[in-house]
């Protein structure tokens, strides 16, 4: 079983590589070995491009190929079975002729959910699965969340001072006071490119007048999503730019235009849940809820929330607004410079 985790160890290693762009599809890595040694590898880039197990193979050399009735194919996640924008990936493994399969996590999709395993059983193949199957679960706990729970997994973020606030009470411009140093906010910006849609409130918008791209780092801007009851935020907002596709939760009923479009729900009702529903129609997988305290302390009241990250800076404020109030396991903590970052998970998701 050692060896087997050593490969599944590499699976999973290559997948991370597609975080961010293979939305709304999971990431996958997938290895080739030949006499205790690696002869292809790959993992799934972004969706409508071939899968982890179609680059794995296409990687082995001609040298190497003729090796594959012989090899083992490693795989993070069970191999698809139905046609979706590209072929089963089942298919090409029975048709290449590998004999043994090892897989991580089984498919929660209801299209796969175990039909991979099944067919690559009935062709003859050796198919041995849960190797390392919590690792895998963990690498893609936002499609394993959106595909059981039917929301997306929320990351719930926030910067505050060494004494616990995360805005001062007055400030003299529409713009972020800066709490913690620029690496942090850096890595913010990696963190956004990451994930598939990020979240804030009426009050941080008129205060701050964020964009909520990844300017300051490589990559695909996340999805806004901007809660604005009686829609009083003025389209000269930067969240009213086109640069990303925007998604304003009201009250009020309006009609979608190019990249802006319009929800409805009910505020007398609990607003977290509601989001988790229009998000679920956009398929939406993953979510930064990014501020203010009201709308974290919203989530967090109803135990809608999966990761909390915190940075603390060494900036302190005489008074302010108030940090949320929660509870949750660390799970990590490390120091970006003069900044604290800290990982919570909640117990109760």
């Amino acid at each position: 079983m050692k060896i087997h985790e050593k490969y599944m160890s590499r699976c999973i290693q290559l997948a991370k590589n597609g975080l961010g762009t293979t939305y709304p599809n999971p990431l996958v890595g997938s290895v080739l070995v030949y006499n205790d040694k690696i002869i292809g590898e790959g993992w799934h880039y972004q969706a409508g491009l071939p899968h982890a197990e179609v680059n794995a193979m296409a990687s082995v050399s001609t040298s190497e190929s003729d090796n594959l009735l012989e090899a083992t194919m490693y795989v993070s996640l069970e191999p698809c079975s139905h046609f979706g924008k590209t072929p089963p990936c089942a298919d090409l493994i029975i048709e290449k002729g590998i004999k043994k399969v090892v897989v991580g996590s089984t498919d929660p999709n209801p299209k796969v959910a175990g039909r991979g395993i099944k067919k690559l059983l009935e062709a003859g193949c050796e198919v041995i699965v849960g190797v390392l199957e919590t690792e895998c679960d963990a690498l893609n706990k936002r499609f394993f969340t959106f595909q059981n729970k039917k929301r997306p997994f929320i990351f719930l973020k926030w910067a505050q001072t060494a004494n616990g606030f995360i805005a001062p009470l007055t400030k003299e411009k529409k713009e972020p006071v800066w709490i913690t140093n620029e690496y942090s906010r850096q890595l913010v910006h990696k963190m956004r490119s990451q994930e598939q849609a990020i979240l804030v409130g009426t009050n941080t918008v008129l205060e701050d007048n964020p964009s909520l791209t990844t300017r300051n780092w490589k990559g695909t801007s996340p999805i806004r999503v901007v809660i604005d009851r009686a829609l009083k935020i003025a389209e000269t907002a930067s969240v009213y730019d086109q640069s990303a596709p925007t998604i304003f939760i009201s009250e009020k009923a309006r009609g979608s235009t190019e990249n802006i479009y319009f929800e409805t729900v009910d505020f007398s009702e609990a607003l977290p849940l509601q989001i988790c529903e229009v998000l679920y129609k956009y398929d939406i997988q993953s979510l930064i809820v990014e501020g203010g305290t009201k709308m974290l302390q919203q989530f967090i009241d109803a135990s809608i929330w999966d990761e909390a990250i915190i940075f603390t800076g060494k900036t302190t404020f005489t008074n302010g607004v108030k940090a949320p109030v929660f509870e949750g396991t660390l799970l990590s903590e490390e120091n970006i410079q003069t900044d604290t970052l800290q990982y919570y998970k909640n117990n109760n998701s």
